[in-house]
């Protein structure tokens, strides 16, 4: 709660050009920002679900679709959906300021090309 996931969905949906104003989906569940080129960015929130009952399906199409980059807040309930090639992004508070993060961000080798692309000045990146 409170450490930044939707700060980070508003910079990515921003960064690929959405010009949707971004809000936390914890109580509809998920949202959709447009792109440009009809695409989305489909950003969910496991949060509040104890089971992901029908959010499996729509979650398994947006995963399909190679239109939209799917975002997930507390994955946790939906893992045997996921892809086996999946970047995950850890945001941990720092003791010293409530306002900083550490950001992890662990990916499969595949996509190593793809994260030094992406790199500014990370502290840790692993893959």
């Amino acid at each position: 709660m409170g450490g930044g996931k939707t700060t980070f969905v508003k910079g990515l949906a921003r960064g690929l050009g959405s010009k949707d104003t971004v809000t936390s989906p914890s109580f509809t569940l998920n949202r959709i920002y447009q792109l440009k080129g009809n695409k989305q960015v489909h950003h969910y929130d496991f949060y509040r679900l104890s089971e992901a009952g029908i959010m499996s399906d729509e979650l398994a199409e947006s995963l399909q679709d190679p239109n939209v980059v799917t975002v997930m807040e507390w994955s946790d309930i939906v893992q045997n959906i996921l892809p086996k090639k999946h970047l995950i992004i850890k945001f941990m508070p720092t003791a010293n300021d409530p306002n900083v993060r550490k950001i992890t961000i662990s990916y499969p080798e595949s996509k190593i090309g793809l994260m030094g692309q992406l790199e500014t000045n990370w502290t840790e990146i692993k893959p």
